[in-house]
């Protein structure tokens, strides 16, 4: 059963959707999906949807919301940073854990891209609320990769921003990142988790995956590399292949 639901969050609407499986409706597992930069809570090719509909086919639930100031959710997206969306994401979780419906100990996280460097602070900085984690194309350098962003940018001086393809990014977000010491927070989650990296991602290195395989969670955590994807798995393929993956992980 899948249905639109919302949160509030510093008077702010996140706006989401929650797909409870029908054939468990009491203490049903849960997956909380956390989108990438610029992204939403369906992702390209609505691959989004896609997993949390073959979750929900297993018995499982999912649900998956826009950060504040993308998507349908309220903000602006010059107001996003990491450490914003990190708290965006507690609340998330702390909603996910209460739901009547969800076993607050069976709660997984996936994140894709930022939403992978968010999805491991939050499991490292809560891991007693986490069961298992999934990264995937976890943007872990973004700090670096925002720098080359900004490079090749226009500044909007009244707007105090960045033009990133017409999204306003602000010097805050580029600021905050130098500041987070993401292999040391994301090594205290000491639970399972799987990694899934497209060997022909573009967009963020598949260093960064193998960056946290060997700096964060070593043996607790599966490298997955898909042949020839691309950052967003953008063939039905690749798709199939990351979504049975997770199914698996999961299961």
């Amino acid at each position: 059963m899948q249905e639109a639901v919302s949160l509030l969050h510093n008077n702010q609407v996140m706006r989401g959707m929650a797909h409870i499986p029908l054939i468990n409706q009491k203490e049903a597992p849960a997956v909380i999906l956390l989108h990438g930069f610029t992204g939403s809570k369906l992702e390209p090719h609505r691959f989004f949807l896609n997993i949390s509909r073959e979750l929900e086919a297993l018995g499982i639930a999912s649900f998956r919301f826009d950060f504040l100031g993308s998507g349908e959710s309220d903000g602006d997206f010059k107001d996003m940073t990491v450490l914003n969306e990190l708290a965006e994401a507690e609340t998330i979780l702390d909603y996910v854990r209460s739901h009547p419906s969800i076993d607050n100990e069976k709660v997984i996280v996936l994140g894709f891209s930022m939403g992978g460097l968010v999805a491991s602070l939050l499991a490292g900085d809560h891991p007693e609320k986490i069961e298992k984690l999934i990264l995937l194309a976890p943007a872990g350098s973004m700090a670096d990769e925002a720098k080359v962003m900004v490079k090749n940018s226009t500044y909007i001086k009244e707007e105090c921003s960045f033009d990133i393809g017409g999204n306003l990014i602000g010097k805050d977000f580029i600021e905050e990142l130098n500041t987070i010491d993401v292999w040391e927070r994301a090594k205290r989650f000491k639970r399972d988790v799987l990694l899934i990296h497209g060997s022909n991602d573009q967009a963020v290195s598949i260093e960064d995956s193998m960056n946290y395989q060997e700096k964060c969670y070593q043996e607790q955590a599966t490298l997955r590399i898909v042949n020839g994807a691309d950052h967003t798995f953008n063939s039905y393929h690749w798709e199939k292949e990351v979504i049975q993956n997770i199914c698996n992980f999961v299961k």
